[in-house]
């Protein structure tokens, strides 16, 4: 499936797993020698480390596209996640340490996020007030 920003050209052309690893072989299984393992040599050589596969592959891909799928892997999501339960966690510590500096009655009375902002703002401008006159 092609994005909007590719074309045809940009796209690998197609060929055949047997092709891919022994085409440095002359393209066929009667030229190369193999191992007691059944795999030949030439394919030994073609055998790369996973990663670089995947790098290859993300090469041709636009900015955002590799960027989208790095954002797609489980480790990435875990990471995230933490890091954003971190960053509430810091909120709600910052509200809550407002909360306390901040006169009501009664004292102990739950407050949602934005009455704490605004009795902060009305709390500001009465000690200003205060210490104009």
């Amino acid at each position: 499936m092609l994005n909007s920003d590719q074309t045809e050209i940009d796209l690998p052309p197609p060929h055949s797993e047997s092709e891919s690893v022994f085409s440095d072989c002359g393209g066929s299984r009667a030229g190369s020698t193999e191992d007691a393992g059944g795999v030949s040599l030439c394919a030994q050589s073609r055998i790369t480390e996973p990663g670089e596969a995947v790098k290859k592959d993300l090469q041709h891909l636009s900015r955002e596209e590799r960027r989208r799928r790095r954002r797609a892997t489980a480790k990435y999501r875990t990471a995230h996640a933490t890091r954003e339960r971190i960053r509430v966690e810091a909120f709600n510590m910052a509200f809550a340490e407002l909360r306390k500096l901040l006169p009501t009655l009664p004292p102990d009375k739950k407050l949602s996020k934005i009455e704490i902002l605004r009795l902060a703002i009305c709390y500001i401008s009465y000690l200003n007030h205060v210490l104009d006159v």
